[in-house]
């Protein structure tokens, strides 16, 4: 396992909620990215981490390879990838992402 690889699962598995996002939460640099953090405002969540993978190249790449996903931005809750802003969408949209943060 890389570097990044190692420092990636250390960081979704010791946080509650990671994105993975183009932008911070407060300047999202695309429109998926500030999609997913309203989601999560939304839906409840607290103490969101959320990774800018624009300020690092090595990460950017590094978590599409750790969840074998194309697209940015990628959600984890409790260590487990959940998917990018349509899945996160559709899990609104039925409850599921509410229950699954609450959880």
């Amino acid at each position: 396992m890389s570097d990044v690889q190692a420092w990636i699962k250390e960081t979704v598995t010791s946080n509650p909620v990671v994105l993975f996002m183009k932008g911070t939460a407060q300047f999202p640099q695309c429109g998926f990215s500030g999609r997913a953090i309203q989601l999560l405002k939304t839906s409840g969540a607290e103490n969101i981490v959320t990774i800018n993978v624009l300020e690092d190249p090595v990460v950017r790449q590094g978590i599409k390879d750790y969840s074998n996903w194309p697209t940015i931005p990628q959600l984890y809750v409790k260590g487990e990838f959940v998917g990018g802003s349509d899945i996160m969408n559709e899990m609104f949209e039925s409850g599921e992402l509410q229950t699954l943060l609450k959880g």
